[in-house]
């Protein structure tokens, strides 16, 4: 396994395509003093939830190459043979959630969930099925029958999208490298071209525990996040993007004002929900994503999908199983705890981010953290890091 000094000094060599391990380099929102509501896991991502894994490979090779995949796997190891009760919100449909209709027609998420970018999808959609049939044998029918889920966001500003540098052994190490702990954020796995509020960006990740009904559960969210313009750019309640016009390098292609990006979140929780339960979850990932400053513009896909660990034996063959769900009545603290980790793993993915240069020479900065921290002394929102 890479060292940490070890990763950082491959990703900065020119011409190396980077193979990332689910480890974060970056200083996060709350190290730099942006405060949050809630109280976080032990690793603030979405793998505080127990049994799911991330693996990342982050490709960044030359000037034009600024891309990857993400692969979370639901239960681990045994993703593959225990599928999840999961659901599946559309916010704003411009962009592309495979699997979709089969969630919600059978409400299990079955297998992994990869992030990529928008023309990359049937390649990682296609090599997931390749990893299926040499994963193991075929299914009662005899037949290796398999719906992968894989979503996306356009990062062709920065990467030479149409150059298709995603390659199927990209997913399957992916996959290997899924693991526990720590998520590296900003440009890395599918989020490494992404950019939001006109700023370097990524992917994000944070999590809540939360008590219902005398049981503590846990919430956790990861983001794809490449959305938004910079005026409505709002971090803490304080509206950034109005101060940081100055700092204004990349705008749109459609030109200004124009929300034309896209962002997936995922909601992963421990909690026993079940797929119209978890539909109710999802959507209250627009809330968070909102406090950020989108309002989910008509060139934004803005799809997310939540899923619960809880319920391992249930399964789409077999016996009867016996299920658990948490009461409607006990599910608002699984609400408000997926608004505050959506919250923040969008601004840790925003934080995360590093000025960039690509394709044909485009530059995006990264959001300069001296001046957010002075925007939020300016209006009392400053927290001194623990």
């Amino acid at each position: 396994m890479k060292t940490l000094a070890g990763a950082l000094g491959v990703l900065l060599m020119a011409g190396t395509a980077l193979a990332a391990e689910p480890r974060a380099p970056q200083p996060r929102a709350r190290d730099i003093g942006i405060p949050f509501t809630g109280t976080p896991g032990t690793w603030n991502a979405i793998t505080d939830v127990k049994g799911v894994t991330v693996g990342e490979v982050t490709l960044i090779e030359g000037e034009g190459v600024r891309t990857g995949v993400t692969a979370i796997l639901p239960r681990g190891r045994d993703t593959q043979d225990k599928p999840v009760f999961g659901a599946v919100f559309s916010q704003n449909g411009n962009g592309e959630l495979t699997g979709s209709h089969w969630i919600a027609e059978s409400g299990f998420v079955e297998g992994p969930i990869f992030l990529t970018n928008t023309h990359s999808v049937g390649v990682v959609r296609d090599a997931a099925i390749e990893w299926r049939v040499k994963a193991g044998g075929a299914d009662a029918s005899g037949y290796w029958w398999s719906l992968p889920v894989v979503a996306e966001t356009w990062d062709g500003h920065l990467n030479e999208i149409n150059g298709f540098h995603v390659k199927p052994q990209h997913v399957f190490d992916a996959i290997e490298k899924a693991s526990s702990g720590p998520v590296a954020e900003g440009a890395t796995g599918g989020g490494t071209g992404m950019i939001c509020h006109e700023f370097k960006c990524g992917t994000g990740t944070a999590s809540r525990l939360i008590k219902s009904d005398g049981t503590t559960y846990t919430v956790g969210v990861l983001v794809q996040a490449n959305y938004g313009i910079r005026d409505t750019l709002t971090v803490a309640g304080v509206p950034v993007g109005q101060h940081l016009r100055d700092e204004m390098v990349y705008q749109a292609p459609t030109g200004p004002n124009a929300d034309t990006g896209s962002i997936i979140i995922l909601v992963a929780t421990d909690a026993p929900l079940l797929p119209h339960q978890l539909a109710r979850v999802a959507k209250r990932a627009t809330m968070g994503l909102a406090r950020v400053g989108s309002y989910a513009g008509n060139g934004s896909g803005d799809i997310f999908l939540a899923f619960s660990t809880a319920n391992d034996a249930a399964s789409q063959a077999g016996a009867p199983a016996n299920i658990t769900m948490l009461a409607n009545e006990n599910m608002d603290p699984l609400f408000r705890g997926t608004v505050e980790a959506t919250e923040e793993a969008i601004v840790n993915a925003l934080v995360a981010g590093r000025d960039m240069t690509g394709t044909q020479g485009r530059y995006v900065k990264g959001i300069p953290q001296d001046a957010l921290v002075d925007l939020l002394k300016k209006y009392g929102r400053y927290q001194k890091p623990e």
